[in-house]
């Protein structure tokens, strides 16, 4: 079975931009410590003001799902859903 590689784009709402920084940050560590994690990244885009992408590499599907169930995730989810404007996630296999 191939890696997968999530990569997500989040957008904050205006004027929540630090506020969503900040909780982005808290979910590195602890998701970088889970079963199945390759690479877990964050990045800010530097035009883009409150622009954010996740780049992460699982080793499986199974890896990902157990990741989305975590209280840390579920944590993030929750503290992020009134700061975030839009999420777009591409679920990706690297083309060799």
């Amino acid at each position: 079975m191939s890696e997968v590689i999530i990569n997500a784009i989040l957008q904050a709402k205006p004027g929540k931009e630090e506020e969503l920084r900040s909780e982005l940050v808290k979910v590195i560590e602890p998701s970088r410590e889970e079963k199945g994690c390759i690479q877990y990244t964050l990045h800010q885009d530097t035009d883009k003001a409150g622009t954010f992408v996740f780049y992460e590499k699982w080793k499986s599907k199974e890896d990902i799902e157990a990741h989305t169930e975590t209280p840390h995730y579920q944590q993030y989810r929750q503290q992020t859903e009134p700061l975030i404007e839009s999420r777009v996630v591409h679920r990706l296999q690297e083309v060799r």
